[in-house]
């Protein structure tokens, strides 16, 4: 099992202010061919269909993707969050549906948001297409799958980097800036994995798109204070071998790399405030003269 903590990995301020067209955009970082669903059932997989994983030689690579896999349910997390966060308070909020409080939905890019979910995230992109399992890659051939992971983080950093350039909400960037550093921890593990298989120099790649993470203040902040080198070890009796690959130096900074125990200590989850205009059930007044009548036709 993997323990779940009610907390998020990094504190995400308030938004300016509702912005469904935003929210629509960092749905590509999560329901996206690179976004944060794919990275995490990618290496689910490859670690549930990991064969062999016994074998001396194969241990630290299974450790390596199964660690990954772990860490990337907290990422979703936290771009729903941000979906969340960007979504409430889009409508006019009111209890009288005659007044047409959601028609901000005609205007938004991701009507969905408005009629298929409580202005809240979902498995979709930024074009409302549903995500799917044809992303997922599992070939079964260890070189292979390394390839493949190295190639959907490096695009996964530049959707991100692409969805930071579109806005300045601080939501957005706080959020973007912190999974440039942690996407950017996985980008060298899966080049280090190569290297230590094949024996591969892939550090003059880096970076992929060529530009710097200390470029963006929201991550430059983070690797200041070293989260760029750590990769954290999900339960360090079952994934020991893990710092058998995730070892040596940065190739951008040079710095030494560690493998740290447990996960971030995260801060707690956003408060998302009730939405009236949504007639949820169970949200706001006991309509008395409604449950006369339930109760009456239940024959109480």
């Amino acid at each position: 099992m993997i323990t779940r903590h009610d907390r998020v990995a990094v504190d995400l301020p308030k938004p300016k202010g509702p912005n469904p067209n935003g929210a629509s955009l960092v749905q590509e970082l999560l329901g996206g061919k690179f976004g944060e669903m794919s990275t995490l059932m990618n290496y689910m997989f490859q670690s549930f269909n990991f064969r062999g994983r016994d074998e001396d030689h194969a241990r630290p690579f299974y450790d390596l993707i199964a660690n990954i896999a772990a860490e990337e349910h907290s990422h979703i997390e936290l771009v729903a969050y941000t979906i969340n966060l960007l979504l409430s308070g889009a409508s006019e909020r009111g209890t009288d549906p005659s007044t047409s409080p959601l028609s901000v939905a005609e205007e938004s890019r991701n009507s969905l948001h408005f009629i298929a979910s409580g202005q809240t995230a979902l498995p979709v992109d930024s074009m409302g297409r549903p995500w799917s399992g044809d992303n997922v890659f599992s070939s079964g051939n260890l070189k292979l799958d390394l390839l493949h992971n190295f190639f959907l983080e490096c695009g996964a950093r530049a959707n991100k980097i692409r969805v930071y350039e579109t806005t300045d909400d601080p939501t957005v960037r706080a959020m973007a800036g912190y999974l440039l550093v942690r996407g950017g921890v996985h980008v060298v593990a899966y080049a280090r994995a190569l290297e230590v298989l094949t024996g591969a120099d892939l550090s003059k790649l880096f970076p992929i798109p060529d530009i710097s993470n200390k470029q963006f203040p929201e991550a430059k902040v983070l690797e200041d204070q070293g989260l760029h080198l750590i990769l954290y070890r999900n339960n360090p009796k079952d994934f020991a071998r893990v710092g058998e690959v995730w070892k040596g130096r940065h190739p951008e900074d040079g710095q030494k790399l560690t493998v740290e125990d447990g996960g971030p200590e995260g801060v707690p989850t956003p408060e998302l405030p009730e939405e009236p205009q949504l007639t949820a059930p169970g949200i706001g007044a006991i309509d008395e003269e409604m449950l006369k009548e339930l109760a009456k036709r239940l024959g109480s």
